[in-house]
């Protein structure tokens, strides 16, 4: 019952992150810290350097939710919204669609080299190298508009700081 409870918080988690920057609201993207143009844009309010106090008060507001809540459930954080958590049970879930259960895994790092093995583990470190990446640009999506981010990327044409934050953020995910 725990387990998929952790599973439904990874999802929701999951799908809230990596989707929030393709939102669109009035026309544009939903939640967007845009640095070039100091505007920030947070569904329908738009906030500028001068109303930088809101937005203090925003993550004042928004630490002291995460304080208040670990201090009453901490337990339920770690456990099952913390971003350690939620990123070790998605790699998890990959080891194990790639490589096999634990004993399957055993077996595999047992097992002499062959064809086989380095495939498997290969394709293991690809598929987590593919899931950091897109956790990079998914951040790198909440700074820069993510549509214009998709196609530059698709043409290897992203800036130099938009490549090393994805590139950063994907290194610390992995």
């Amino acid at each position: 019952m725990f387990a998929r409870w952790r599973w439904a918080l990874v999802w929701i988690a999951q799908l809230f992150f990596y989707g929030l920057p393709w939102a669109s609201w009035g026309g544009r993207q939903a939640v967007l810290f845009n640095l070039e143009a100091q505007r920030f844009y947070i569904l329908g309010l738009v906030l500028y350097p001068q109303d930088l106090i809101f937005l203090a008060a925003l993550l004042v507001l928004s630490a002291l939710a995460l304080f208040f809540f670990t201090a009453v459930a901490g337990r339920l954080w770690c456990g099952y919204a913390c971003p350690q958590t939620v990123y070790t049970e998605i790699f998890m879930w990959v080891e194990r669609r790639i490589e096999g259960d634990r004993v399957a895994r055993m077996r595999l790092d047992q097992a002499p080299w062959s064809v086989h093995k380095p495939v498997r583990k290969g394709g293991k470190q690809l598929a987590w190298m593919a899931v950091s990446l897109f956790t990079g640009f998914s951040f790198v999506g909440y700074f820069t508009p993510i549509r214009e981010l998709a196609p530059a990327v698709l043409s290897f044409s992203v800036s130099p700081w938009n490549t090393f934050w994805v590139l950063f953020y994907g290194l610390a995910t992995s």
